[in-house]
């Protein structure tokens, strides 16, 4: 392997914001040490190889980007001149293809395109004068991918060594309305208390998201184990020993994959075509043995009895109502979401993620903890509901 691609540098893993926690917590549980950790990432180091390993299990990051070098830049120009530099022939095949994506914020340039095609051309340009032929270019983000970060003068060249993002594991194949994001989804999950080892009910499931990220968790089955293309397989460091290596990833992660769940996995949804789908996925996901699917409307959701020392777990992703005239029409919903809470769920802990809290007030429950969270650019909150046996008052949530 080349030396380059051997040595150790800094990794920047991305996420969307409020999901930091979360991929902070994943990152150190596989042995990484977290350098810096940002609104929207955490920094952590290691070798190219390192990268395939995150690539594999990272559930709630987007892109695993790997420090190729960093430059004071004052201008497109310097940006240009300095990528030259840079032994690009040893890193980008020549008959490869190439797409470069950026975050870009510095006064010395008003358009990121711009940025990205001075990127492209030093990099192309450096190529064929080393080689006398140069990749192919464009925007398909499915092969080799270079990250330019530019802020100020301050400049920084990653090799985006997951390609397209993270999030898309490869099992969706029949989305649903408004699918909350697989990477979401997972950080929803791992935020509530839920140990994993409990019944987890999901109404309103929807394509099945959320119950699909929790059976993977529960079975310790690795995200990426289902794709089968990442940018780091697109780049030279991607030698005959890199292949082994991801062979063996690859393999350990299926052997630690549970065969046998001992608690139900329920997901519900009133749609017939929307349990079809979830179905669908969760099959394609390969957990569908694991995961009872029923067509309903959620409060009639089946409820297995809370059995002595589990923690079951309820969760639900209701409509926001967010356009026009739609709110009113949900407020009836959100409120009999707090009746099938008090009337049916007593001894579970209650979840319910929206984006909208004025009717997350209509629940008529006080939430014991509100989590954070964006789903797109919309703000949401997952509420936690502590759902006691027996008779208790209740007091009107108060956001």
């Amino acid at each position: 392997m080349l030396n380059r691609f051997s040595a150790k540098t800094r990794i920047l893993i991305t996420c969307p914001k409020r999901i930091t926690p979360y991929l902070r917590a994943e990152t150190e549980s596989l042995g990484f040490t977290v350098l810096e950790e940002a609104p929207a990432g955490i920094l952590t180091e290691g070798t190219f190889a390192d990268t395939m390993r995150l690539n594999l299990h990272i559930r709630t990051g987007h892109r695993v980007l790997f420090q190729l070098q960093k430059f004071y830049l004052r201008s497109p120009d310097d940006l240009y001149k300095s990528l030259m530099t840079m032994d690009w022939e040893t890193i980008i095949p020549d008959d490869g293809y190439l797409s470069v994506i950026s975050s870009v914020d510095t006064e010395s340039i008003n358009n990121s395109l711009f940025a990205n095609v001075k990127c492209k051309d030093a990099i192309v340009d450096r190529i064929r004068k080393k080689r006398g032929k140069r990749p192919d270019s464009g925007s398909d983000t499915s092969r080799a991918v270079v990250f330019l970060y530019w802020k100020d003068n301050d400049c920084i060249i990653y090799l985006d060594t997951s390609g397209e993002s993270l999030s898309q594991r490869g099992y969706r194949t029949m989305p649903w309305k408004a699918p909350m994001r697989e990477s979401l989804a997972a950080a929803a999950v791992m935020a509530t208390r839920w140990d994993k080892a409990s019944t987890l009910v999901n109404p309103m499931c929807g394509s099945g998201t959320l119950a699909i990220e929790a059976a993977q968790l529960a079975l310790g089955q690795a995200s990426g184990l289902l794709r089968e293309n990442f940018g780091f397989m697109h780049v030279l460091g991607y030698d005959h020993q890199a292949r082994k290596t991801w062979k063996t990833l690859q393999e350990k992660a299926r052997a630690a994959v549970r065969t046998e769940l001992s608690f139900p996995i329920i997901a519900s949804d009133i749609s017939e075509e929307a349990v079809e789908a979830a179905r669908h996925n969760a099959q394609a996901a390969g957990v569908e043995r694991f995961i009872t699917f029923e067509v309903s409307d959620f409060a009639a959701t089946s409820l297995p009895e809370v059995l002595p020392n589990t923690q079951p777990s309820i969760i639900l992703n209701p409509e926001y109502g967010l356009r026009l005239g739609e709110e009113t029409d949900l407020e009836a919903t959100y409120k009999a979401i707090g009746d099938f809470f008090k009337q049916r769920c007593s001894g579970y802990t209650g979840y319910v993620f929206t984006g909208n809290m004025d009717l997350a007030k209509k629940i008529g429950l006080k939430a014991k903890r509100r989590m954070e969270f964006y789903n797109a650019d919309i703000d949401c909150r997952l509420l936690e509901y502590e759902l006691y046996a027996g008779s208790r008052r209740v007091v009107p949530e108060a956001l």
